[in-house]
């Protein structure tokens, strides 16, 4: 197996499978909301795009700069997505940088994964047996982002096979940190969740394999992706 990470968005790595990463919050939040009962995510870029598919058995999910977007069901919390929170057939999902990372990941991978901490054994054993996978990282805005490189290297090396250099890198950088939160919780986009007043997201989301989840992209296109497990 050859293992690719991509730290940013603007690299465009790509490979047959491809495992999106977006920690605090975006992959998170679709594992939790899923693992809830909603059927189905869709992942859109903008959020013109996610009002436009509001409905009545539709829910809208999603944030900029981390807050709650007006008139729309939830954040990017994952602390909402619990057993027994009421959840729809559909989400209807867009955030700064995951939903938009899910969009182009899928347009240069056959297959996409969804991962995070909290179903990460599950996700690294559903890529075992692949011939080539990408780990990308969707960052803060484009720019690298630590949280999201530590989840990187932390599926790379239980990964294994043959990684290139940035998964290698991923992996050591990893290894420095003697808990998921620690991983997580010294960077940016942990700084702007605290600045938001949602610093309980960040120990929420450094939980691991806690969910048996695999949320994968299932339909495409241009501007969205719909993602189940």
């Amino acid at each position: 197996m050859r293992v690719r990470v991509g730290f940013t968005p603007v690299e465009q790595v790509a490979a047959p499978l491809g495992i999106v990463i977006d920690v605090l919050r975006a992959t998170s939040t679709i594992c939790c909301a899923l693992s809830a009962g909603f059927q189905e995510i869709v992942c859109v870029g903008e959020v013109e795009h996610a009002r436009a598919l509001a409905g009545r058995s539709v829910a809208l999910a999603g944030e900029r700069g981390n807050a709650r977007i007006d008139g729309f069901d939830y954040g990017n919390s994952p602390r909402a997505f619990v057993p027994g929170s009421d959840p729809r057939p559909r989400l209807v999902l867009t955030t700064t940088n995951g939903t938009r990372l899910l969009v182009a990941a899928a347009a240069r991978c056959d297959e996409v994964l969804v991962g995070s901490l909290l179903n990460l054994d599950a996700v690294v054993a559903a890529a075992r047996g692949a011939d080539e996978v990408a780990v990308l990282c969707a960052g803060v805005e484009g720019a690298f982002a630590i949280d999201d490189a530590y989840v990187a290297g932390r599926i790379a090396a239980a990964l294994g096979g043959e990684p290139d250099d940035a998964a290698v890198a991923a992996a050591r950088l990893a290894k420095q940190f003697a808990t998921g939160e620690e991983g997580i919780a010294h960077g940016i986009s942990a700084a702007n969740i605290r600045a938001a007043g949602l610093e309980l997201d960040i120990p929420f989301c450094a939980h691991e394999s806690v969910l048996d989840v695999v949320p994968r992209v299932v339909a495409r296109d241009a501007t969205s992706v719909t993602v189940r497990l």
